[in-house]
């Protein structure tokens, strides 16, 4: 598992799995992007996980940067982390239930898509 590299803090965890994806889908973008991370309301629980690609120059002193291995760099608006502190993100390539997979220990309830929670 690749953890974020900051000493004060683990914030978003991602395993080996994850950050490969991640990297492999940045690469076609062809851009030097960080991914960022938050929350909003919606989805089958009450909220909803978002993940895109973002320019380091949007990065805000309302966000938190945490480094990765290989200069990666994941950012989160400081509200979203609140919900999503300790996260783990994960990856799976199998056929069925494969994709993205939240472990999320802040979550009372998650939905079965996997996309959703309540905290």
């Amino acid at each position: 598992m690749v953890a974020a590299t900051k000493p004060r803090s683990k914030g978003i965890k991602m395993t080996e799995a994850a950050l490969a994806e991640v990297l492999r889908l940045r690469e076609r973008k062809g851009e030097d992007l960080y991914m960022r991370m938050g929350i909003k309301g919606g989805g089958c629980s009450g909220l909803s996980y978002t993940m895109n690609f973002d320019e380091p120059e949007n990065v805000t002193p309302r966000d938190e940067l945490f480094d990765y291995e290989g200069g990666f760099k994941v950012v989160v608006d400081k509200k979203s982390l609140l919900f999503l502190y300790g996260l783990e993100l994960d990856f799976s390539d199998d056929l069925l239930g494969g994709g993205f997979k939240f472990n999320n220990p802040n979550a009372e309830r998650s939905c079965s898509c996997g996309t959703s929670f309540s905290a």
